[in-house]
């Protein structure tokens, strides 16, 4: 580097002096395509040289693109454009296709959504058909500028049907595991790179508060610290690769920003109303974990805030996203958000109007599914129009570029088609298997029914969940709304595979009805009921009435008259109103536990694995409760409609064993800049080994504006032999507690409030003071 450093204080100069001119020139609709020399000392493009520091290289090849090649790094593209008839139909790369949007529109972006995969959907078929669509980039553009591939790897590589897929996103919550969040991050990342893909769209940081919103499933939590922290450190793990193996590195996502998981009715993308201070104080906290683990890209929520479009809100994407919260990677908008802002919003007369309005309020690059050149010229319009300025397309652009520089895409845009299979399938299954045993949370045991005996003679499954892998993946699993009932069925361990492995020697009947069920159960040990609900995605999955049906009621009902010990198994992706079965003796929530899922309910039911989950979410008694969190604010009602009074609270969660906390210890006195530190002994007093979950919650007595009672403000998770005990630490930042201020307007400054506080962890006390 240091011979170098002459030349490039030269180049800097020429290069800035240089972009000045070439952005005058094309406000006046001007464009210089050779650019600025800018060349190392063999007389390659600083650009194309790994070794100049990425600044100086956006500079050199930002300086000599013209506007044209620059707003098609704006865009990104669904690879159906590319292949087939140029549209829909799956096929073989198409070189028409590909002309008229990788050299035609100068498109530096693209993805697969749901269900978009080569016509072979293997590793091997995914990497051939990434590498030939860069092959095809690098080729037939001057500049061989790389495109970045993005697909949603919401919970491992799972848009491949041969992928090993983890638990959906709520189960992760339910964990309550930030290293095993972050393997998992790994895990994913090593899968869609091995494939080309080099651009996650996860993981979603928004927080559960309605059950009846159809992505309820792909949040991790309703408190946002909870949330957060894990979301931070899957980032951790997808971005940790440092590049130095075969393939590029890969970008995560901090997705939907912001306040997406609260439509006031309840349906996917419709309007939100969240007041200022609920927004900064409860809502923008989940993300900021994404963003302090350095997350390398947004995604802009769909939505609408009090009655503005996020996509289009400047408030939004700069002012708090970048100015606030620090965030300085690269903002992508939502499938076709800025075609919504005229058709669905209607706050934009046209498409080239929408286009200015989303990028000038910070969007860097629309996911515009369909029409690249229509998107190019419009923005091209837009700043010969001076509806959109020359500046905001470099600052945008640069973003871009950066962000494939970083990623070591110029350096290596190919992968080894040949290694994908070995890298992709069967992949960590040991794993997905912990994943989804630590994810299951067991809510009742009251007859000390479970664990069940390895030498039962004869159980009986019953249930929609017990055998259906659909209901066991959920949505985004090979197609957006779930696997296809006609279509290849990703590996899968289902409940029935899982209980029939774990007890060999024993009968393992499926029964088909209720009746079927109850015939069955007069010689059987146990009734084991396996309820879950139909796969789907987004507005699809939204549900108006989200209980148990009366049809899986009855079928409890009628296994419990049968006088058997009855186990209640739930796969789903959201607190499901329980009804009657809500007094079922035995409840064990498995969420979607994906591939693995069977062994490890199967590992729980019969001991060899201990319930460590605890719900990251409030669990309502009925579909009124709605919205539901446990961080709800005091209210001045004496009655029991104020009382938080939900069916499970949050954190509930039943052990095979007992655990004890010793009263907290923490540091009396903290600066408003500082970090405290909390201290609890935790203590195993049963007789088996197990994992305690010790959430560490701050109580303020009094405070400026309205909190909750308790705020969660770090947890730990400690693994404990019978009788071992350890003490714990819990740091965090003051700053955490800070609150905006001011009056309804939440006007002020968001601070932290002097005076007193306490942790409390476990019910057990400790102040501590903020001066």
């Amino acid at each position: 580097m240091t011979r170098f450093r002459p030349r490039l204080r030269a180049a800097l100069a020429m290069t800035a002096v240089a972009a000045l001119s070439l952005t005058l020139a094309q406000a006046s609709g001007q464009a210089d395509p050779s650019g600025p020399a800018g060349s190392d000392d063999r007389g390659k493009p600083l650009y194309l040289n790994a070794s100049v520091p990425t600044n100086l290289r956006v500079r050199d090849l930002l300086g000599r693109m013209t506007l044209e090649e620059k707003v098609g790094q704006m865009v990104q593209i669904r690879v159906g454009k590319l292949r087939g008839d140029c549209d829909y139909a799956n096929g073989p790369l198409n070189n028409d296709c590909m002309k008229a949007v990788l050299t035609d529109a100068h498109v530096g972006s693209i993805l697969s959504g749901g269900g978009d995969y080569p016509v072979q959907n293997t590793p091997q078929a995914w990497a051939e058909m990434t590498n030939g669509i860069q092959r095809y980039a690098l080729e037939h553009n001057r500049l061989r500028i790389p495109v970045i591939y993005g697909a949603d790897g919401v919970h491992g590589h799972n848009n491949l049907v041969t992928a090993t897929m983890f638990p959906q996103q709520i189960g992760i919550g339910a964990t309550w595991d930030t290293a095993l969040a972050k393997k998992l991050g790994e895990s994913t990342s090593k899968a869609m790179r091995a494939t080309g893909v080099f651009w996650d769209f996860a993981p979603v940081s928004d927080i559960a508060r309605d059950t009846r919103w159809g992505r309820y499933y792909e949040t991790l939590s309703e408190d946002p610290q909870l949330a957060g922290t894990l979301a931070g450190s899957i980032v951790q793990g997808m971005q940790s690769y440092d590049g130095k193996g075969d393939t590029a590195r890969l970008a995560a996502t901090v997705k939907h920003f912001a306040g997406y998981s609260m439509p006031l009715n309840g349906h996917d993308r419709s309007p939100s109303q969240i007041p200022l201070r609920e927004l900064q104080d409860v809502f923008l906290p989940a993300y900021q974990g994404q963003i302090d683990a350095g997350v390398l890209t947004a995604m802009a929520d769909s939505g609408a805030i009090n009655g503005v479009p996020v996509h289009a809100s400047k408030f939004m994407l700069t002012t708090e996203l970048r100015q606030r919260m620090g965030f300085t990677g690269v903002t992508v908008s939502d499938w076709q958000d800025m075609q919504y802002l005229v058709d669905r919003y209607h706050v934009a007369a046209d498409y080239p109007t929408a286009i200015a309005m989303s990028v000038n309020a910070g969007v860097d690059m629309s996911m515009e599914p369909s029409n690249a050149a229509v998107f190019t010229k419009a923005l091209v319009d837009d700043v010969h129009k001076g509806l959109v300025s020359g500046q905001r397309i470099d600052e945008a652009v640069s973003r871009v570029l950066k962000l494939k520089f970083d990623l070591g895409l110029f350096e290596k845009p190919y992968v080894d088609a040949n290694k994908a299979d070995a890298a992709v399938n069967g992949a960590d299954r040991d794993l997905a298997r912990q994943a989804a045993t630590e994810s299951a949370v067991l809510l009742r045991n009251d007859n000390k029914t479970l664990p069940l005996s390895t030498g039962v003679h004869k159980l009986v499954l019953a249930g929609d969940a017990a055998d259906n892998p659909s209901e066991q993946f959920g949505g985004w699993t090979v197609n957006w709304q779930g696997i296809d009932p006609k279509g290849p069925v990703p590996p899968i361990t289902t409940l029935l595979q899982g209980v029939k492995e774990a007890v060999p020697s024993a009968t393992v009947t499926a029964a088909a009805d209720q009746a079927g069920m109850v015939a069955q159960a007069a010689d059987a040990d146990a009734v084991i009921v396996a309820l879950g609900e139909k796969a789907g995605a987004e507005g699809n999955n939204d549900n108006e009435n989200p209980v148990l049906t009366a049809a899986q009621q009855s079928l409890v009902d009628a296994a419990r008259a049968t006088g058997k010990p009855v186990v209640v198994v739930l796969m789903t992706g959201r607190p499901l109103v329980l009804g009657s079965v809500a007094d079922a003796p035995t409840l064990l929530q498995g969420w979607l536990p994906g591939t693995e899922g069977g062994h490890a309910l199967a590992d729980i039911l019969f001991g060899r694995a201990n319930p460590s989950g605890k719900l990251p979410v409030s669990w309502p008694k009925t579909v009124g409760d709605q919205p539901m969190s446990y961080d709800q604010l005091p209210g001045a009602n004496g009655g029991d409609s104020s009382k938080y009074d939900p069916q499970f609270p949050f954190g509930a969660g039943l052990s095979y064993t007992t655990f004890t906390t010793s009263a907290p210890t923490v540091t009396k006195q903290i600066r408003a800049d500082g970090k405290i530190t909390v201290q609890v002994t935790v203590a195993n007093t049963g007789g088996t080994a197990g994992s305690a979950v010790v959430p560490v919650y701050v109580h303020q007595p009094v405070s400026p504006v309205l909190v909750p009672d308790q705020r969660l403000a770090g947890f730990a998770r400690v693994d404990l032999k019978p009788g071992e005990q350890r003490t714990v630490s819990v740091t965090f930042p003051a700053s955490q507690l800070a609150l905006t201020t001011g009056d309804v307007n939440g006007d002020g400054k968001r601070e932290v409030a002097r005076g007193g506080y306490e942790v409390v962890v476990g019910g057990q006390r400790a102040p501590f003071t903020i001066g």
